[in-house]
């Protein structure tokens, strides 16, 4: 998988693109993230990529020109299965959208910044928009991370155990159940008996209402859905 990132503040992605999963899949070369310096194709020599709004209004606008002039850069020599603009006012993401997006080759992911971009990049370009929640970051830099990490590690063999993956939480629309290690008994704060009872078919049945119980009590509208 390839996934290319591009924002203003590329800095803000140093540490999450390269610690932990993400760079153990980088090191297997299981994906190739590239992070693009939008002030590479910024106007004039102050490299400016932003401007006020037209009709007035507080806060700036990444202009259209630097992004477009980005985007079809890096078209020439990529073949993306979804161009992603990384906005409050997108699509709420879910483990849904995590899952499909880990089974496709190319992504470019936008991140927003100051007031947003220029509509045209959204109406002419952008074919997925997402939000990672009801609320407002400085930019989209760290709903980039939240996205490349949530699907690089369902990409096979970057995880080692895959079923690891495969029963977090939201995974079938339920809550991971509760778990335990060792020791069994902590100050009188005991393991469930079913845990320790070797018995796997009795301990799967356990999990499964466990998990059904608590999205009931957590998150019900998962059920729902």
């Amino acid at each position: 998988m390839k996934i290319d990132i591009i924002s203003a503040v590329p800095e803000l992605l140093d540490s999450p693109l390269n610690y932990s999963i993400v760079q153990r899949a980088k090191e297997k070369n299981l994906v190739d993230i590239n992070v693009i310096n939008l002030h590479d194709y910024g106007l004039n020599k102050y490299k400016q990529i932003d401007d006020t709004q037209y009709g007035g209004g507080a806060g700036m606008v990444l202009m259209v020109e630097p992004l477009y002039n980005c985007i079809m850069d890096l078209k020439r020599e990529t073949v993306y299965d979804e161009i992603i603009y990384l906005t409050p006012d997108g699509d709420t993401y879910n483990q849904k959208t995590a899952n499909s997006l880990s089974l496709k080759g190319n992504l470019l992911l936008i991140c927003g910044h100051y007031k947003g971009v220029d509509e045209r990049i959204r109406e002419h370009l952008v074919t997925l928009e997402i939000s990672v929640g009801d609320y407002v970051l400085s930019g989209g830099e760290i709903a980039a991370a939240i996205l490349t990490d949530s699907i690089v590690r369902l990409i096979p063999g970057v995880i080692n155990d895959i079923e690891s993956a495969l029963s977090d939480s939201f995974q079938d629309d339920l809550l991971s159940p509760p778990v335990y290690t060792r020791p069994a008994d902590f100050k009188g704060w005991k393991v469930p008996d079913i845990l320790l009872s070797g018995h796997d078919q009795k301990i799967g049945d356990w999990r499964l209402e466990q998990s059904i119980r608590r999205t009931e009590e957590r998150r019900p509208d998962l059920l729902k859905e």
